[in-house]
This record gives C-alpha cells, structure tokens and sequence, in this order.
C-alpha cells in the first residue's frame, strides 16, 4: 500500500474519531478541542487533495479563530450545562430528523457529482489549467459560476453571527457601559468643573 493511501486512511479514521467524540463528549470543552483536531486532520486532507488553499484556510480561519473563540466562549461563559442537557431526550426525535435529512443531502450531492464525472468521462478532481494557481481555479468558480450561491452564504453567516450576539447579549442593573454619543457631545462647560479649594480643606463630593 502506497504511503499517501495509508497517511489517507490515518487522517480520514482521526477524523471520523474526533468528530465522534465532539458530539459525545460530556464536557464542552473537551469537545471544542476534538473539534480542532477534526480541522487539523480534514486540512491534512485537502493537502493529499492538493488543494493547499483551502487546508490552510481551514487552519487559520477554523482553527485559528472559530474554535479558539468557541473554546474561550465556553470556558468564560457561566453556562449551567446539567439544566442544559435536561432537555436532551425530549429534543432527540427533532435532532435525530434534522440529521437524517442533512445525512440524505449530504448522499443526493455526492450522487449527482459522481454521475456528473461520470458522464464527463472523469471521476477525479477538476484538474486546473496551465500556468493557473489553486487559489486561482477556486476564485474562478466561486465567483462566476457559483457567486450568488457564495454571496448567499455569507449573508447566512451575517444573520448567524448578529444572532448569536443578540441572544449572549445580556443587560445587568449597576453597570457603567460606555455612551459614544454622551463622551461625543461633551464640552468643557458639562466635562470640567472648576472647584476652589481652601487651604486646608480638601475636595467633598
């Protein structure tokens, strides 16, 4: 066996391992870390891919920033995760449908690409043109044949970052936040006030 096929097989078995053990970990944080693991192993697989673009995207952006701040996210937060998981049995039948769904997209795509090559008489990756880079060849797909599709992603991850600041938004009484526009509309008349002190005495508020 050739040793890109057996470092394949490593990589893809970590993988599937780490993800596994995400969604079955009792502790979030151990989970944030199988997470960035799961990263590390699908980027050493779009290197066997030969697309060093988007294994070093997955490293910087995920690894560098999604799950470093998921990870800082769960261990500052004072989450009370054992009221978390009351609620687990009774949302399973839901979680289990949206699984099976994404799992038959995930098979229906997978089909229609593999009768795709086949049609086209090649079933390995879209080979690039000569003298074009792979980061080339993926900003020519994305941005002409699948932009709008791109875009459309993007205003998802727009309205899933506003929500997720809304909903860890969380007001409480006593705390000085900062105004802008009060520290804006500030003059001397209303910032400074002038006090004569007499010898001896000091300042009282």
């Amino acid at each position: 066996m050739a040793l890109q096929a057996i470092v394949f097989y490593l990589l893809s078995a970590v993988t599937i391992a780490a993800g596994f053990g995400v969604v079955s970990a009792r502790n979030p944080v151990h989970s944030v870390l199988l997470l960035i693991l799961a990263f590390f192993s699908a980027a050493g697989l779009f290197v066997l891919l030969g697309a060093e673009f988007l294994a070093m995207l997955l490293v910087v952006v995920y690894v560098g920033a999604v799950a470093v701040l998921f990870l800082f996210v769960v261990m500052m937060l004072d989450v009370d995760f054992t009221s978390l998981r009351q609620g687990f049995a009774r949302y399973m039948p839901l979680g289990a449908a949206v699984a099976g769904v994404l799992a038959f997209e995930m098979v229906a795509v997978s089909a229609v690409i593999a009768n795709r090559g086949q049609a086209a008489g090649s079933t390995g990756p879209m080979a690039s043109a000569a003298g074009v880079t792979n980061t080339e060849t993926i900003g020519r797909v994305l941005y002409t044949d699948y932009v709008y599709f791109f875009q459309a992603a993007g205003l998802v991850l727009l309205v899933a970052m506003i929500g997720a600041i809304v909903l860890t938004l969380r007001h409480k009484p006593g705390v000085k936040r900062q105004v802008i526009a009060d520290q804006v509309a500030r003059t001397p008349a209303t910032g400074m006030r002038v006090v004569s002190v007499k010898p001896g005495e000091g300042i009282q508020e």
